[in-house]
């Protein structure tokens, strides 16, 4: 969640100004506080933090001695872990002389220890984080074995160090060095420039001043000058990896007139889910080039079990992808939370596909359970939204979301994306093994091709004055708690619509498989606790009215997601949000969009930040 943004350049540089600049770019990562720390032309380390918007960081620097020019900076942002959100507690940390800063995303598992260690030999401390144990590491080899080496004083403060990492460290006895390192935490990015280099966790915060960029990999250690940037393996060996160059530019991680990135990749919707298919589903034919190879090595034949693993939304994909390839293959497929994937005892060897869905392709709890996956012969199949990120360099295969940058915090079209990928996954392995025949194959992909027309349709819909979105949930705003139910490929959906009603409007809101709600949970529901059930057409439709009746005898206000033309279902509910008619299993790409539009108008009507999570958020129980 945290950001990390870092820069070093020529004198008289306003370094200021380029960190909080790129703090800014950060912000729908989520954070509790903010700070930069830069070096100025006169030789000082001026550190400035404040709890709080990047707002409260900007308006102390204007108040107070802004430090303006300089040669070298780092900034933060900061998603509490350990330690209340605080200026004390906000990064960066200082060691004890005020010599060196250091800014820090991940968990040091082992502070405790570390600090009483360093605290028993003199260090003073001044925050509640694991993070400031760094920075008194590194100066304790600073002062000792490094003798005033930064890049050594950080490799050796590193290998005292167990947990997860991505940090920046400068000194100001060094103003021309800005120094890097990750292992198993969140991505740091090297940025390009002329007479002046960059470090961040996502390319947003670069993206004003280059486009080329160098992804570290883990373990290594980046060490940039104005001049060049030199990155070595754990080993200390030179790594020479040929930059990338990004082909998206800032204004697609702006709002483009908008009034929050939420509802402008909602409405992208469409044009995301047709990136999605071009070049692989056209005119009955489907083509996925990136699995030629491992059709041609046999990696995919002989298949006895599929496992998906995955975070979050991108586990109710892989829930609906289970349903869609189970009927396309015949091949049994689990779904599991990555967090759980990586500490069970999973049955996995050579006759096991993993797939890893994760759209940043840096979530650490996916990678570490595809290392595992791979360790017993698995064959990997990553898709993401990253390119070059951490997954793909795990992987045997890596199939891209094309869903272009996704700024804020709640997955929309990168979920719609990712359940069109493991879809287009799941033909093709029913393609391959001969289950399915090229009429059914025709069939399916005529209707996977109609998918952005019809999101489109309901986007322009609920742009209509007469559209029930809008007012339903000016309504509910102030519910306590909510319920969802679906049957068969409703039930993932209406777990992603709880999802997305408590991440961006902090309502309790819980998704259950509809039958099952009879069995204890059913007491929650009364007039006060409304219901939203996914009741689009499908073969265990009558079994859903069913349970809708069940909760019309609690009094409950009852929200069906229906299909178009479905005039019955208005005798059960008290709203109805329809959407078009289309293939059972692709029914949940179309009855997530009014549930996405949903939960964002709830957070409108809150008076939400939906842009941020809840510790940013001015709602109607957090200012």
């Amino acid at each position: 969640m945290c950001g990390i943004i870092g820069y070093v350049g020529p004198e008289s540089t306003d370094v200021t100004t380029i960190l909080l600049d790129g703090l800014s770019k950060l912000e729908y990562r989520g954070y509790d506080s903010a700070g930069i720390a830069v070096l100025t032309t006169a030789g000082k380390l001026e550190l400035h933090r404040r709890v709080g918007k990047i707002a409260n960081l900007v308006a102390s620097v204007s108040n107070g001695s802004r430090p303006g020019e300089g040669t070298l900076g780092i900034g933060h942002t900061r998603w509490a872990t350990h330690g209340r959100p605080n200026d004390s507690n906000a990064h960066p940390h200082t060691d004890c002389s005020g010599t060196l800063s250091l800014v820090h995303n991940g968990i040091i598992e082992n502070y405790a220890d570390l600090r009483q260690e360093l605290s028993a030999s003199g260090h003073t401390f001044q925050s509640e984080t694991d993070t400031e144990v760094l920075v008194h590491l590194v100066e304790q080899a600073y002062l000792g074995e490094a003798n005033h080496d930064l890049i050594q004083a950080v490799r050796l403060a590193l290998k005292r160090v167990e947990g997860t990492y991505a940090i920046a460290v400068v000194s100001r006895e060094q103003p021309d060095l800005l120094v890097g390192a990750r292992h198993n935490g969140g991505p740091l990015i090297v940025g390009l420039g002329e007479n002046e280099n960059f470090l961040a966790s996502d390319i947003p915060a670069l993206l004003k001043h280059t486009r080329n960029i160098i992804v570290l990999e883990e373990g290594e250690v980046a060490e940039l000058r104005p001049h060049g940037v030199t990155i070595t393996d754990p080993a200390g060996s030179v790594v020479l990896r040929k930059p990338l160059t990004v082909e998206w530019d800032i204004e697609a991680a702006e709002k483009g007139g908008y009034p929050h990135f939420a509802i402008k990749e909602i409405n992208e919707q469409p044009e995301s889910l047709h990136r999605a298919l071009l070049g692989r589903v056209h005119e009955g034919e489907l083509r996925l080039p990136e699995l030629e190879p491992l059709r041609a090595s046999g990696s995919l034949e002989n298949l006895r079990r599929i496992i998906v693993v995955a975070c979050g939304s991108s586990y109710h994909a892989g829930l609906l992808a289970k349903y869609a390839i189970e009927k396309w293959t015949r091949i049994p497929v689990e779904a599991i939370t990555a967090s759980e994937f990586r500490y069970c005892e999973p049955i996995v060897g050579s006759d096991t596909l993993c797939i890893a869905v994760t759209q940043s392709g840096e979530t650490l709890d996916t990678i570490v359970g595809i290392r595992q996956a791979r360790e017993h012969g698995a064959t990997v199949i990553a898709i993401t939204n990253v390119v070059a990120s951490a997954i793909t360099r795990l992987s045997d295969a890596v199939l891209y979301l094309h869903a272009g940058p996704e700024i804020c915090v709640v997955a929309t079209k990168s979920f719609i994306n990712s359940v069109a990928v493991l879809y287009q996954l799941g033909l093709y392995l029913g393609q391959l093994s001969g289950y399915i025949q090229p009429e059914q194959m025709r069939e399916i992909l005529s209707a996977f091709e109609r998918l952005p027309e019809q999101i489109q349709s309901i986007l322009e819909h609920a742009n209509n004055p007469d559209d029930v979105i809008a007012p339903l949930a000016q309504e509910m705003a102030q519910a306590r708690s909510m319920m969802f139910i679906g049957r068969g490929v409703g039930f993932p959906t209406a777990l992603e619509g709880a999802l997305k009603l408590k991440e961006i409007s902090y309502i309790h809101a819980e998704g259950f498989p509809a039958g099952e709600l009879k069995h204890g949970s059913i007491a929650l529901l009364d007039p006060e606790t409304p219901l939203v059930a996914v009741a689009t057409a499908s073969h265990v439709y009558d079994k859903v009215v069913s349970n809708i009746q069940e909760v019309r005898a609690r009094d409950a206000r009852v929200i069906v997601v229906a299909t178009q033309g479905d005039e019955k279902i208005k005798r059960h509910a008290h709203d109805v949000l329809y959407v078009p008619a289309t293939l059972e299993i692709f029914s949940p790409l179309l009855a997530s969009i009014p549930l996405q539009l949903f939960a964002y108008h709830v957070a409108v009507a809150r008076g939400c930040n939906v842009d941020q999570p809840r510790n940013l958020a001015k709602s109607v129980t957090v200012e």
